[in-house]
């Protein structure tokens, strides 16, 4: 896969996997567009991907979202890549979480990617060229305690870039889903409790792979033309395999965490 002179979009890229990710493509020679909220972020990883766009907004305002498709594709006259990154995480128990949390987490890590890679399509349809990307979670392949509400917004995620990946690869479009694993990312500290309020700002996850090796293992996925980038290299990825050869034995794992939790043993 050649990324040179390709446009790819990318949301949340302020930090985390999306700005190691955006680095690593513009060193690849792609034109980045980045998107987020935090536009002096966004500046700061523009300044690290040579003739990249600034282009801030929120991805839950679903009315702006006409607007600001049509901004992006004016930057180069196209989309070649949208990479759907944006999101947020949780740590609550369902019986210590408000239901708004829920409807929180929909918009953001299902109906926004939704949404935008619907406004995408039509020009790359047009064309019968174009890649839209999904970063998932592991937490999309099996249910962990929680994250009820981070589990529910990332199975429906991938269930639809799934069912769109069958509607489209006949036009010659690619759709790729990436279920990472422990990443070292501010998204621990900024997960939601249950009243829907970040945890502990700041803080950086200490497990997992760092952002920069995360984006090396995506890029060699997607020039691998992987239909699913699983990312990490701990002990949490045998779960995905012994999820699909024994998923009793991963529930059962998952409910000693459960119990574990609910009952403050840990």
């Amino acid at each position: 896969m050649n990324l040179d002179g390709k446009t790819i979009w990318m949301t949340g890229a302020s930090s985390g996997i999306g700005r190691a990710l955006a680095i690593a493509m513009a060193a690849a020679g792609a034109r980045l567009i980045l998107s987020g909220r935090n536009e002096s972020a966004l500046a700061d990883v523009a300044a690290a991907c040579p003739g990249s766009h600034v282009l801030p907004f929120d991805v839950t305002d679903l009315d702006a979202l006409p607007g600001i498709v049509a901004a992006a594709e004016a930057v180069s006259g196209r989309i070649d890549m949208l990479v759907n990154n944006a999101g947020i995480a949780q740590r609550s128990l369902v019986r210590d979480t408000d239901f708004q949390v829920y409807r929180t987490f929909m918009e953001v890590d299902y109906f926004a990617p939704l949404r935008l890679t619907q406004l995408v399509l039509p020009a790359m349809r047009a064309r019968g060229d174009g890649h839209i990307v999904a970063v998932a979670s592991l937490s999309g392949r099996f249910g962990n305690p929680s994250a009820s509400a981070y589990c529910g917004a990332k199975f429906a995620l991938i269930g639809f870039f799934e069912a769109l990946r069958s509607e489209v690869a006949h036009e010659g479009l690619k759709v790729t889903v990436i279920t990472p694993g422990f990443i070292r990312t501010e998204i621990a500290g900024r997960a939601l409790d249950g009243n829907g309020k970040p945890i502990a700002p700041g803080t950086i996850g200490e497990r997992g792979i760092s952002p920069e090796e995360c984006a090396v293992d995506i890029l060699a996925g997607l020039a691998a033309g992987k239909r699913e980038i699983a990312v990490g290299r701990g002990p949490e990825m045998a779960l995905l395999d012994l999820n699909r050869s024994n998923p009793d034995q991963v529930f059962d794992m998952m409910a000693s965490l459960g119990e574990a939790i609910a009952t403050g043993k840990m």
